[in-house]
């Protein structure tokens, strides 16, 4: 062997094993870009542990597969020093993914970009019908339909539902403010649509509040939280979720966090679940106009009448007795879950936000007071801050097997 060929062999030997060592960090470094957690290529570097050529070898084959852009000459910071590192950005083209909500009030349909982005939205119907095979069908029409006019790529789907879904059939355990019949198998049926309109990549649904918090986490006010507490009411109901260290507890059949049925009033009103004073019931926009005088009409949603009333007539003693009731009540059932969770941090979505914001001493007293770690020091309550966090939480499930392997799924 001459002395010029042990030099390249050596200097392959390395190059392949930088290379295999990037490709094992490109789901992690792919998941620090999409998250906002490295904006440039030496926080990237700090980030995976790993040489500023790993790192660079990383950025440059997530940039090959269409999924980031590398800023390689970025303008210097006024006052620094040294060469500034290359950003690195989410690219403006890459792929999409569709995302789907389905509610009481009706759908909505999406294509959502890494990031979170969401690059297109088709406001779907105002009514659900009882055949959910028939409302996934328009879901999955009015997708498809946004494809057709972006012309970009589509490497999976999510949809949101309010409903437990059951973990390993995907099916709607009790769709309680859906005229769904119980045990509805949902992913199937999107499943079966999602191929028939030729999106490729996996398909797969979740419950809309807990795709809430793994948006709100990723890329809202849950952002740096371990073990990051979400309770919220829409349209109808109260959910619950729970994300620890950056992955959803959906407990072993994927139905944990059901806070809507814990007691808050035992001489409140009736719940569906049979039982009497749940969240579910005490503090969703039906029992806060209910406890405010208001008839609800028929022209929007019940989430739109209360927030409105609460924020236009907060000034009204019947608007401002109903709203501190409804506060004392979701005081009581957070005080119990922080007993039973202790989270860094809790966030509200829907009408609980705007309870928040109307009052946030009187909610934060009402936990501290109630629960043993809110004695000692607190626990910070935030309100969500993602628009269509729901939706969003759709795409991240499909976002993540290109999350986990960007290679294999883009393959």
């Amino acid at each position: 062997m001459s002395g010029k060929t042990a030099p390249r062999s050596a200097g392959d030997a390395v190059a392949r094993t930088r290379l295999e060592r990037g490709r094992g960090a490109l789901g992690p470094a792919l998941e620090l870009v999409h998250t906002g957690r490295a904006p440039t290529r030496a926080v990237l570097t700090a980030e995976l542990g790993v040489t500023r050529a790993t790192a660079g070898a990383v950025a440059a084959e997530l940039e090959s597969l269409g999924l980031i852009r590398v800023d390689s000459h970025p303008s210097a910071a006024s006052g620094s020093q040294g060469r500034p590192s290359h950003r690195l950005h989410l690219a403006d083209d890459g792929p999409v993914v569709l995302a789907a909500q389905v509610h009481s009030d009706g759908f909505r349909a999406a294509l959502v970009g890494l990031g979170g982005h969401l690059v297109a939205t088709a406001p779907g119907c105002g009514t659900v019908g009882a055949g959910f095979v028939e409302v996934l069908d328009q879901v999955v029409t009015a997708g498809a339909e946004l494809l057709a006019a972006a012309g970009r790529r589509c490497v999976g789907a999510g949809l949101s539902v309010p409903s437990a879904v059951a973990e390993p059939e995907g099916t709607a355990l009790n769709p309680l403010h859906l005229p769904w019949p119980p045990g509805s198998p949902v992913r199937e049926a999107f499943a079966e649509r999602v191929r028939a309109a030729g999106i490729t990549g996996p398909a797969l649904a979740g419950n809309d509040v807990n795709l809430a918090a793994l948006a709100e986490h990723r890329h809202g006010a849950g952002r740096g939280a371990r073990d990051l507490l979400c309770v919220a009411t829409g349209h109808t109901g109260v959910g619950g979720a729970l994300v620890l260290d950056g992955k959803l507890h959906t407990g072993s059949a994927g139905l944990a966090l059901e806070v809507g049925h814990l007691r808050v009033d035992p001489d409140g009103r009736p719940c569906h679940c049979g039982g009497r004073g749940c969240l579910d019931v005490e503090t969703n926009p039906l029992a806060f106009l209910a406890a405010a005088g208001r008839t609800p009409g028929p022209e929007v949603s019940l989430l739109r009448q209360a927030e409105e009333l609460l924020r236009d007539a907060y000034a009204d003693v019947a608007v401002r007795t109903a709203a501190e009731r409804l506060i004392d009540r979701l005081g009581l059932g957070l005080a119990g879950l922080v007993n039973i969770l202790n989270p860094d941090r809790i966030i509200l979505g829907g009408l609980h936000r705007s309870l928040l914001a109307a009052d946030p001493e009187r909610l934060r007293a009402v936990v501290a007071d109630r629960s043993l770690w809110g004695r000692s020091g607190g626990v910070p309550i935030l309100p969500c801050v993602l628009d269509h966090n729901s939706l969003v939480g759709a795409a991240e499930l499909a976002w993540q097997p290109v999350l986990d392997d960007p290679l294999a799924a883009l393959a």
